[in-house]
């Protein structure tokens, strides 16, 4: 970052809906981050966007390039019980009478390290309402040859062990490669077998084979009208452990290719039609690994036991198409 960058970050970045910003750069690619939440506000290769992100004036919407600690997606009620007791969480999302996407999002979180193709933010996430433990947290976002990937590193300093969960949430962004505004047009993948249909909360009713529904992405194929807001398991892996969605142009030529290692046994995937701003639905392609399922903090589906002194670490990746 050059200096006069860097002052930005320092004198202005309070400012902004997303506090203070932080550029990493790595050949072609350029990744902004910001101290709101520790997130994803733009990933660009030659100055084209590879994630449906946000200005530096505005606040963030729809999650976007947002980390989920300690719970991705939804908690019922906002209600759960864990070693015999009983939580309620504040409604996040009062609309359906839940608690969405974690505690942390909406935090400043600490840079601890920034160099030209990296960036390390921190937060500890102490006792609110509903959550009493206390969690280390830290988010490791590099550039390299690969494209961009984040490490999600978790502690629990807390004094007994604790339920969690976490994920991300980019909408990946092929409006400009694709040239008609929407996803609609675009060749998609998704390695998932099985899908978790929903209730009208958003909260799975149980799971399903793909084989034969709308649901079924395995082979890449044209979007098109389809309408998904679920999560997918019993994901397809390369040799590496990793499971990959893509998102390309009508031709295959271009595009984007969202990784998520074995840490991650789900990837919801959103179109957007429901989102409060009209104007962003279906422009970009959220897609979200997570290490739970939705509302495992009451179904237990994915849920890990963070024992106190214990830490978690996942890793997830964005790859253009080509590189």
């Amino acid at each position: 970052m050059t200096g006069q960058a860097m002052n930005l970050a320092g004198e202005m970045g309070h400012r902004l809906p997303s506090g203070r910003q932080y550029e990493i750069h790595f050949g072609r690619q350029k990744a902004v981050l910001t101290e709101v939440g520790g997130s994803l506000r733009d990933y660009l290769l030659n100055g084209s966007p590879l994630v449906d992100g946000y200005g530096p004036d505005g606040m963030c919407t729809g999650a976007r390039g947002q980390t989920l600690i300690p719970w991705p997606n939804r908690v019922r009620a906002g209600i759960y019980t864990w070693e015999g007791r009983q939580f309620q969480l504040d409604l996040s999302e009062p609309d359906k009478g839940g608690a969405i996407h974690g505690l942390t999002r909406w935090r400043n979180w600490e840079v601890l390290e920034h160099t030209e193709d990296a960036v390390s933010f921190v937060y500890t996430l102490h006792p609110c309402q509903g959550w009493p433990w206390v969690l280390d947290c830290r988010l490791d976002y590099r550039l390299g040859p690969e494209g961009l990937s984040i490490r999600t590193t978790v502690a629990n300093r807390g004094l007994t062990p604790c339920p969690y969960g976490t994920g991300a949430h980019p909408y990946l962004a092929p409006a400009a490669s694709i040239g008609t505004g929407t996803i609609d047009a675009g060749l998609v993948q998704v390695p998932g077998l099985t899908f978790l249909p929903v209730d009208d909360r958003g909260i799975p009713t149980g799971q399903e084979n793909v084989a034969g529904t709308d649901y079924d992405l395995r082979d890449l194929q044209v979007l098109g009208q389809r309408q998904i807001d679920v999560a997918y398991t019993d994901l397809l892996r390369g040799p590496d452990g990793r499971a990959r969605v893509k998102l390309l142009s009508p031709d295959g030529s271009s595009g984007v290719d969202l990784w998520a290692d074995e840490s991650y046994p789900y990837l919801e995937i959103f179109t957007g039609d429901t989102l409060p701003q009209r104007e962003r639905r279906r422009t970009g392609l959220g897609v979200e690994p997570m290490t739970c399922a939705p509302d495992a903090f009451n179904s237990g589906e994915g849920l890990i036991t963070l024992d106190p002194g214990h830490s978690h670490t996942g890793e997830w990746g964005i790859s253009p198409v080509p590189l």
